[in-house]
């Protein structure tokens, strides 16, 4: 599969964040079914242009560069982080004196400044709100004196057309100067981001490259998109985020944080099958889409297995899944969602049992994972004499798809009945359940004599008693009496880990001294480690 990437220069431990991208649920909008019902009535998006009374610039003017220093999180030593790393993206002023960029251009951040185009000094910024997911975040300036004479850029309030005339503006690689690169707009689709989430997409041909991400796309004197990725391995097929995902992610991260857009976590299949069809006894009339899996088994939810989706809203819903917004533009019915969805319900028609029924779906603005991603945080850890345990993550496991003999590897992963690999995109069983995963090689200390490399293997239960997460083990290490303290793991070709209770306490200084580090563990789990105890 073709790999969507950043248009900038990415530390390989973020590329986790994009491991499950090709799960989400999502039917190609490029497909066109042979009915044409005509564009679908559906809601305007609302756009905040540039204040009235502001001077018109230069869009050159608005345009920024942006430096920052990240920290990025070590998933397989996780007492520590990575070196720092300096890279450079794009940005535009936007209403609220801010700055907008794309989330991985500065997620990590422990420094950020921006120049303007021409300028040569550098302003310190701060990241004000972000959102890993669908790529977006935005900056405040130390001084805001910089506004006067740099002004939001006008904001289009509808999306282009198919072979609208785009330019694409911002600061790649090859030269320190502001580039401005020309193409059309190719195609618009509802598409993944960064699992789980889902935006509107809109596809240029300008060349896009690293350094380019968090610059403006402009149609005639205004901005239909902030560039964030190109196709790896193609030429001239750049994405951009559209007006419509950049107003909802502002409007949510005005109050000072980002929840999420509402959105449909069911699985789906097309009607477009004669067999499925005649299965299910459908007329011809009936066009829409078929319920595989129902994300709640709750009797109370409205959806079930075999329904046949047939409107959102009003908007009727073909056999791929698609709703036409356009003369030339389809998109997956579950755009609508983030349009149309009100006090947490979103309405749609079905058909079960040949016979159609209006309901309300319950959404959610996030879909739980038993292996969720870190979503810009660092990774939770606990060290117990030469054993470092980690709550599992996204990263973590798309470290190994990127490591030597990455094949091998995963296969074999696979074949032991790793739940890494097993549960990959799970549900959590009950709402506290993740994963404890054994993040580092053995530190070398006696205690470890004879064991082998358990790093990667999943920690199935302490002492016989099942784990639910990484705060259950150290409260159960917490309050242990026993003589013995046994780690067992999960799947199959497991060794089980046992250590005197009393030595390997006593160990776990002496490891933290001859291996330099600071902390048993991470901020969360040494709370529950200390809890009711004299530690």
């Amino acid at each position: 599969m073709p790999q969507i990437r950043p248009a900038h220069l990415r530390c390989s431990a973020l590329a986790g964040l994009c491991l499950f991208a090709a799960c989400a649920v999502a039917l190609s909008a490029n497909v066109v079914a042979q009915s044409d019902p005509g564009p679908a009535k559906v809601p305007e998006a609302t756009v905040t242009p540039a204040r009235p009374d502001a001077k018109v610039d230069s869009v050159e003017n608005s345009v920024v560069k942006v430096f920052t220093t990240a920290r990025y999180p070590d998933l397989y030593q996780p007492w520590t982080k990575q070196s720092p790393t300096e890279l450079t993206g794009s940005g535009i002023v936007i209403e609220g004196k801010r700055i907008l960029t794309n989330a991985h251009v500065v997620l990590y951040a422990s420094q950020v400044q921006v120049q303007a185009n021409q300028a040569g000094d550098k302003i310190s910024a701060a990241v004000e709100g972000i959102a890993p997911g669908i790529d977006l975040a935005v900056l405040k300036l130390e001084d805001e004196s910089f506004f006067d004479s740099h002004h939001a850029l006008a904001r289009a309030s509808a999306l282009p057309g198919i072979k609208d005339a785009v330019m694409a503006y911002g600061y790649p690689k090859g030269g320190d100067t502001l580039s401005i690169t020309k193409g059309i707009v190719s195609r618009i689709e509802f598409a993944p981001y960064t699992y789980p989430a889902t935006g509107l997409r809109i596809q240029i041909d300008a060349a896009i490259n690293p350094g380019n991400s968090g610059g403006p796309a402009v149609v005639g004197d205004q901005m239909i998109g902030l560039a964030f990725s190109h196709l790896g391995g193609a030429e001239n097929i750049g994405y951009i985020i559209p007006n419509e995902e950049i107003d909802l992610f502002l409007r949510d991260v005005a109050h000072g944080h980002y929840e999420g857009k509402p959105a449909i976590f069911d699985e789906f299949q097309s009607l477009e099958n004669p067999a499925l069809r005649a299965f299910l006894k459908l007329d011809k009339s009936v066009s829409g889409l078929v319920v595989t899996a129902a994300w709640s088994t709750d009797t109370a939810y409205p959806l079930k297995a075999w329904d046949v989706i047939t409107k959102i809203g009003d908007v009727p819903v073909d056999d791929q899944g698609l709703i036409k917004i356009a003369d030339n533009v389809r998109v997956h019915f579950d755009y609508l969602v983030q349009k149309i969805a009100k006090d947490g319900k979103v309405p749609l028609t079905i058909v079960r049992a040949g016979k159609e029924i209006p309901i309300d779906l319950p959404v959610a603005r996030s879909r739980a994972t038993v292996i969720p991603g870190l979503e810009g945080t660092y990774p939770s850890y606990f060290v117990y004499g030469p054993l470092v345990v980690s709550n599992s993550t996204a990263e973590f496991l798309g470290g190994f798809t990127r490591a030597e003999n990455a094949g091998y590897r995963m296969a074999y992963l696979s074949m032991v009945g790793n739940p890494l690999i097993r549960r990959m995109g799970d549900k959590p069983a009950f709402e506290e359940e993740r994963l404890v995963v054994v993040s580092s090689p053995l530190f070398s200390q006696k205690l470890a004599s004879g064991y082998g490399n358990p790093i990667g293997r999943v920690v199935k239960s302490l002492n016989g008693i099942p784990l639910k997460n990484l705060a259950h083990l150290v409260q159960l290490l917490r309050d242990s009496k026993d003589e013995f303290i046994t780690f067992e793991f999960a799947g199959r070709q497991t060794e089980t880990l046992v250590f005197r209770r009393a030595e390997v306490e006593a160990a776990t200084d002496e490891v933290l001294r001859d291996n330099g580090l600071r902390s048993q563990g991470s901020a969360d789990v040494l709370a529950v480690w200390k809890a009711g105890s004299s530690r």
